[in-house]
């Protein structure tokens, strides 16, 4: 298998399917959390949902970098964008996303701040270039996937002695997320998260490789299947997790072979640990402060770090209250149970950043319409591609 309508095919979902519900134990129920965005996305687009028993759950994790990017550090871009002289630059999710006061870098831009959107670190470094007499900074986030770009764009800057580009840094990393989310209150001793595997990230796992989430899975027995983003990739973790479990298993599996190894990709591996070291401590949006899980810019390459540039200090602000993102990023609840999904909180007018995102699950239940409560349907009308 090698084509993307390969891993979209009918017959093998439907194979699949069955297969998973011959194997899943009625007797029982599984309860698995899909950590990124891709998957939520996939998971509602393909129906897959539908194709799964009754028993077997799927909980939406925090594996989206725009969803779980605190309301103060949203706030401190604008603050950055609003500053004389300051170009700032920024992936286009992050342009939408409100503070409480409902102010966003996009309408910072409507007010006369130079907000650029690009596609990559090396467009930002490009603007510095064009734009010598002013400070262009490139508002970095992502988890693995996006840090190799952003530590290589800090070495070119340094490399061609630019003194007007720095970098705000937000990048984050999975496993320690993984590890908060299995270690909090919710899950460990309320019980009101009840998680029995993961599906783990495709493309974080192909940068950090398989080894990273080995930890986990055997100190807190919770088996994790690595997985594509196709509909028959994540049936085929859906599975391959189901026997874990009905095996008493708890292993690192890899079902998507055809991108990752277990050691990762060393050399992107080696860029980020040359540019990058460990936070102490990082707010996430839904998981408050979690300890060593995101990455600051090291002291030889300071002078590309815009916190140090503008003097940045931390500071916190609290979500919406009427907006329970934080509580969905979790895995607490649904985004069907957020009193203003759908009503107040659209696409057109986001209230929380699991909206704003395309990767946030908000936003694919709208979508795709999984909020609809209704009957499950038979695999001849799921796992079909939307248009």
């Amino acid at each position: 298998m090698k084509y993307i309508e390969e891993f979209r095919e009918r017959k093998l979902a439907q194979q699949i399917a069955a297969n998973i519900a011959v194997e899943a134990d009625s007797r029982r129920n599984y309860h698995f959390m899909e950590f990124c965005g891709g998957h939520t996305h996939a998971i509602s687009r393909f129906g897959i949902v539908d194709l799964l028993p009754d028993n077997v759950h799927m909980i939406h994790g925090p594996g989206c970098p725009v969803c779980i990017l605190p309301i103060g550090r949203i706030a401190t871009a604008i603050q950055l964008a609003q500053t004389s002289n300051v170009i700032l630059c920024s992936y286009g999710d992050l342009l939408r996303i409100p503070t409480n006061d409902g102010m966003s870098l996009l309408k910072a831009k409507a007010q006369g701040s130079d907000v650029r959107m690009v596609y990559s670190s090396t467009d930002a470094l490009k603007i510095a270039q064009d734009n010598p007499q002013h400070q262009v900074v490139f508002f970095a986030i992502g988890f693995e996937t996006t840090t190799p770009p952003t530590a290589v764009a800090i070495q070119q800057a340094q490399i061609l002695g630019l003194k007007n580009f720095s970098v705000f840094c937000n990048h984050v990393l999975t496993p320690s997320a993984i590890s908060h989310i299995l270690q909090s209150p919710e899950v460990r001793e309320l019980g009101l998260v009840s998680l029995d595997g993961f599906i783990g990230p495709a493309h974080v796992s192909v940068v950090i490789g398989s080894q990273p989430y080995e930890y986990f899975a055997e100190e807190f027995q919770k088996p994790v299947v690595i997985a594509g983003f196709e509909p028959l990739d994540v049936m085929q973790a859906v599975l391959m997790l189901i026997r874990q479990i009905n095996s008493g298993r708890a292993e690192v599996e890899n079902e998507f072979t055809r991108a990752v190894i277990p050691e990762g990709n060393v050399k992107a591996q080696s860029l980020v640990a040359d540019v990058f070291e460990l936070r102490r401590s990082y707010e996430w949006r839904g998981l408050g402060w979690v300890p060593y899980s995101a990455l600051k810019i090291k002291s030889t390459y300071g002078d590309f770090d815009a916190e140090r540039r503008f003097q940045i200090s931390e500071f916190s602000i609290a979500d919406n209250k009427a907006c329970e993102c934080g509580a969905i990023l979790r895995g607490v609840k649904q985004p069907r149970d957020c009193k203003i999904f759908g009503t107040v909180c659209t696409p057109d007018n986001p209230i929380g950043s699991c909206m704003v995102s395309s990767e946030g699950a908000c936003a694919a239940y709208y979508r795709y319409g999984r909020f609809r409560d209704k009957n499950h349907v038979t695999t001849e009308n799921s796992c079909q591609q939307s248009t």
